[in-house]
This record gives C-alpha cells, structure tokens and sequence, in this order.
C-alpha cells in the first residue's frame, strides 16, 4: 500500500531529522535575539529623544564622562571662541532642495570656559565657497558667549573614511583628541558640542545639523527569521512524508 509507512523507515529521518532541528533552533534563537534587539533599541531611541530635548545642562567633567550615559545630552556652555584654532571637516549638510545635499565643512572651533577649560564645539555648516574665514567673518563671535547643543562622543573613523592629514588640515571625522593633539590645545574634554541652530540666523556656520535619527529595523529581521524557521518546518514536512511513504525498492529482475 503506497500510503502505509514501511518498516524501518522513521530510521533514515533521523540524521536529516536532527540536522533540521539544529538549524530550526538556530534560526528560532535569531528571531528572538532580534526581538530583545528591539526592546533595547526602543529603550536608547527613548532615552536619546528625551536627553537631546530636555532643557540644557552642564556638561559632565572629563572624569565623569560616560559616552554611554551623556552622550546626546543637551547641555550649556559659556566662554571664549579661538577662531584661529579652528578645523574644517569635511562633511555634508541637507539643502535647500529635498534629496540634494551640500557639500561643505564642519566648523570645530574650541571654546575656552570659564574655568579655563577647553572644549570642541562643532558650530556648524558652511558651504565649500565659504571654507577660507575670510569669507565668513560676520559668523565669527567675539567676546563671552554662551553655547547650547547636544554632546558627542568622539568620531571614530570608518574603514572607508580617509585618514586625516593634519599638515594640510584634512579632515573626514570629527576626531576630538586628534584635532586638539594636531592643534596644539593640550588637555581638552573628552566629548564634542554639536551647536544647536540659532532661530533666524542667516550667517554662517549654522548649527542644529545634527539629526538623530536611529534606524530600528529588528523586528522585520525578526519576521525574516521566524519566517525561514517556518519555511524550514514545511520543506522539512514534506520531505518527511514523501521519504516514509515512498514505495519499498524493488527485487532486480536481472
């Protein structure tokens, strides 16, 4: 009877049978590795949207600083702009036009505290015409100023990020203890100010270029998982059928 399941047949299921087990529970572990991925990456999207909206602080101390707690903080900081220590990094800015973007430069500028403390302070964009300062002078600030904006950790250079040339005043990330080792600043605090944008400005550079925008797609990669595990026990099924309700082989008649 070619529906009935032959003698001895569950035995040859047993290798295919334990392999496709291994992958399911593989493929069942990524899915809910990804929900937990989730979870927390709901979690920092929360935290960072609420530190980066909330009313300015003061910034940590160089021994307190914990990229992992302050970063994304709004803070505020009162001092002296050195515009003649100023870095250029290059970079790009939305414009005008949607999907057109600029290309330009970060403005590093230190900023001389009070306290006598030092910190970068990325004040913003400005287009690759106006790179010379001279073109520019208008933005400058001179005298006490305050700064508010949202702190950084320190920029780390990705495998396709050119290295910076500090001789010529390349840069390509926002390198804090690289751009104040190459200017000579000494001790310096361990994080960036990305300058928040000033309301009606229309000098240049201009802040609030910082756009947090984390990408959660783990619970479509969870799906994508979860679905391959159900595909897996489907082909799987049908394998098993087909190999314990296949016809036993046949005498040779030779």
């Amino acid at each position: 009877m070619s529906g009935a399941i032959r003698p001895g047949a569950w035995r040859r299921l047993v290798a295919p049978g334990l392999a496709a087990l291994v992958a399911l529970a593989i493929l069942l572990a990524l899915g809910a590795w990804q929900v937990e991925r989730k979870t927390w990456k709901e979690a920092l999207i929360g935290r960072i949207v609420a530190q980066s909206r909330a009313a300015p602080v003061a910034p940590p101390s160089a021994e307190s600083w914990d990229p992992a707690r302050d970063e994304f903080r709004h803070v505020r900081v009162t001092g002296h702009f050195r515009d003649d220590q100023e870095t250029l990094v290059h970079g790009l800015a939305p414009g005008e036009t949607p999907g057109r973007a600029l290309q330009g430069y970060y403005v590093i500028t230190p900023l001389v505290r009070d306290d006598g403390g030092i910190v970068l302070v990325n004040r913003g964009f400005v287009p690759t015409e106006l790179k010379d300062q001279g073109q520019r002078r208008d933005g400058l600030i001179d005298g006490e100023t305050t700064v508010t904006g949202i702190l950084r950790a320190s920029e780390p250079r990705g495998m396709f990020v050119p290295e910076p040339d500090p001789k010529r005043g390349e840069w390509f990330n926002r390198d804090v203890a690289g751009i104040a080792a190459a200017r000579g600043l000494g001790a310096v605090a361990p994080y960036l100010i990305e300058a928040d944008a000033v309301p009606g400005q229309t000098t240049w550079p201009r802040g609030g270029q910082l756009r947090v925008d984390l990408p959660n797609n783990h619970l479509q990669y969870a799906f994508t998982w979860f679905g391959i595990a159900a595909c897996l026990v489907g082909v799987f099924g049908v394998f098993a059928w087909r190999r314990l309700h296949e016809p036993a082989d046949q005498p040779s008649s030779g």
